[in-house]
């Protein structure tokens, strides 16, 4: 079953329009202010920054997204490769299955591909309410020998499955016990609907290493959970979400709000080097992308190079034409600014 949904998000992400209808990442409302006379050199701009006390060539984390199926396995290890040949940062998809059924573990080991990349496991948080403890998480992390754990929140996803996990109670708390207990740093993601400022907040107090906004405006999972809908209710329950979530420029201002000592990663309709730079200007520590990594990887580990590649000369562009020579720079007021919001250019 698990397996199935799996094998049904990976078809269905690749093959079916499920981006938001109307709901867009908010970060089209702001602009760099164009510096015509840089005083920098275009080589000797630095992207290379620190996540989770490791180096990333650049700010960039190819996003949680499958496993656990043999179409994922051979995905992951283009990814792995990818990130391992341009130093960034890779993290893995929902690992409850090969917890569950350990012959599925090897389609997310990908270390022996990509010794030194910063590497996340991942758990979905709402397991800890179904008899998952601290161990799980251990388990889970020594199964791909990874830097930290990843626990993504999706209760919209899990409210408009049929075989969702529904009860969200007290998970706070356990949450902040697996911060407290596990040997390596917690991050909490989102998966595309966002997290604001006092869920921020909470995060923040429970230990969590860092927060992954991962805010609306890519894809949308009630859409690709309407695609995959048992029967006609749900997928007219799935609908009517399909605007649903804080987008991702607003999601990445709420959480500097809530927990301005945390890292947080923004994802969530990435699409350009541009968007990470924008992401960055706005307090992001790096920046995520999913879906266009995983059409990538779909092909070809050097497409996925490729990809990566035109991310960096974008994003070294971007700094260079408003004179940052690196990332602190680029977060000094004046370099971003908001459009004027005008009614006519929203429609």
């Amino acid at each position: 079953m698990h397996e199935q949904r799996k094998a049904d998000h990976l078809r269905i992400s690749l093959q079916e329009d499920v981006r938001f209808p109307r709901l867009s990442t908010g970060l089209e409302r702001y602009r760099f202010v164009h510096r015509a006379l840089p005083e920098l050199d275009l080589a000797a701009v630095e992207l290379s920054t620190r996540l989770l006390g490791k180096p990333l060539q650049l700010p960039l984390l190819i996003s949680s997204m499958t496993g656990g199926t043999p179409e994922a396995e051979a995905i992951n290890r283009r990814l792995a490769q990818a990130a391992q040949a341009r130093g960034v940062a890779l993290g893995l998809g929902s690992q409850r299955a090969a917890l569950e059924d350990a012959t599925l573990a090897r389609t997310f080991q990908v270390r022996e591909v990509a010794p030194d990349i910063l590497l996340l496991a991942n758990l979905g948080a709402v397991q800890l309410n179904t008899g998952y403890t601290v161990e799980h998480c251990r388990r889970a992390v020594e199964m791909v020998a990874a830097d930290a754990l990843i626990l993504h929140l999706n209760p919209l996803q899990e409210a408009l499955q049929a075989e969702g996990n529904q009860n969200w109670a007290g998970l706070l708390g356990k949450i902040e016990t697996v911060c407290r207990t596990l040997e390596v740093p917690v991050v909490v993601k989102e998966v595309g609907w966002g997290i604001g400022e006092e869920v921020a907040r909470q995060l923040a107090a429970a230990g969590v290493a860092a927060i992954d906004v991962a805010g609306a405006g890519g894809t949308s999972w009630s859409e690709v959970e309407r695609y995959r809908g048992a029967n006609a209710t749900l997928q007219q329950l799935a609908a009517a979400f399909s605007d649903w979530g804080i987008p991702t420029a607003e999601a990445l201002l709420a959480a500097r709000r809530g927990a301005p000592q945390v890292p947080i990663i923004a994802s969530g309709g990435i699409r350009s080097g541009i968007d990470v730079a924008k992401t960055l200007a706005l307090g992001a520590s790096a920046a995520g992308m999913a879906t266009p990594f995983l059409k990538a990887a779909a092909q070809s580990s050097e497409a996925v190079i490729e990809l990566i590649d035109q991310l960096a000369a974008e994003l070294r562009v971007a700094m260079f034409c408003t004179g940052a020579g690196n990332i602190a720079a680029l977060r000094e007021p004046g370099r971003l600014v908001g459009k004027e919001t005008s009614r006519q250019g929203n429609k």
